[in-house]
């Protein structure tokens, strides 16, 4: 199935039907995969997470993707590389790392022992870390380091923005794998220059890879909300987004992780009105683009 946009397509009603098919379409034969978050209303991080709802939420999404990704090994994350397996699923496993040393060690402690259950297929240690300046590169580098040592069957890297890998290269050296954050969103690029804009950001993550291989480990754009400059959140906008982003992804063979799967009210606290509409499903679990 090509994803790619028919440019001849109607605008208007019969333009955003089109790109709700379209995105449908996607869906139903498999994106790559999702960031997964298990949270639910009244929940965010630091919330103890339980099988119950790791277990709801995946049914949802699980025939519509190959790969989940996860964003900590503690307060029950821990649970979900099991319980995904049990779904068929691929998993890239978030070690949360912070400023926290105390807590950085039980992550990874957590992280090494689910990854030598077989439960990991990718490991992200650390995510945006650099981005808030928690630690060192160094100090970074020493988390990834250790990963390594004690998986060396397990594929290693980090997360964070394209260009942090250009800012510290000890950290992508360090990385078998490098998982670039990628939002033209963010960066108020409008929505007609933002997937050729990804594109740029993508290849400046394989510059500072220097040959290793790259992994979007995180894409996408909001429904709803305040427009950050040039980039507006809207129904259209996001669902062209979605559509535009794996055309090319299937076009270059490009692995993307989509951000996010649910939609999550407690982001509204850091990001903002438009924090709590990026997901694919509304906090509910219903699917937002039913045609």
């Amino acid at each position: 199935m090509s994803s790619r946009i028919n440019r001849a397509a109607p605008h208007g009603e019969e333009w955003l039907s089109y790109l709700k098919q379209k995105t449908r379409d996607l869906v139903d034969a498999k994106i790559h995969g999702i960031s997964f978050s298990p949270y639910v209303d009244g929940q965010g991080p630091g919330s103890i997470i339980t099988e119950a709802q790791i277990h709801e939420r995946l049914q949802i999404i699980a025939p519509h993707v190959n790969w989940v990704r996860t964003f900590s090994c503690t307060d029950g994350n821990e649970l979900i590389p099991k319980i995904a397996k049990e779904y068929g699923l691929k998993t890239m496993v978030g070690v949360w790392i912070d400023g926290n040393h105390e807590k950085n060690e039980e992550e990874l402690q957590n992280a090494i022992a689910v990854a030598r259950e077989g439960h990991v297929d990718i490991l992200g240690v650390g995510n945006e870390v650099m981005l808030r300046g928690d630690l060192s590169a160094d100090q970074l580098v020493s988390y990834i380091e250790r990963a390594k040592a004690e998986l060396p069957n397990v594929q290693v890297g980090y997360v964070d923005a394209y260009y942090l890998f250009e800012d510290f290269p000890s950290v992508a050296d360090a990385c078998d794998v490098i998982l670039t954050n990628c939002y033209p969103f963010w960066e108020g690029c409008p929505i007609d220059f933002a997937v050729p804009y990804m594109k740029e950001m993508y290849r400046r993550a394989i510059n500072a890879g220097k040959g290793k291989p790259v992994i979007i480990s995180e894409t996408g754009w909001p429904n709803e909300g305040v427009p950050e400059r040039g980039s507006v959140p809207s129904e259209e906008n996001a669902l062209k987004y979605f559509v535009e982003t794996y055309a090319w992804a299937e076009e270059e063979n490009i692995d993307v992780f989509y951000f996010s799967s649910f939609d999550e009210a407690w982001k509204v606290e850091k990001e903002g009105a438009v924090g709590a509409y990026w997901g694919l499903w509304d906090k509910d679990g219903n699917f937002k683009y039913s045609t």
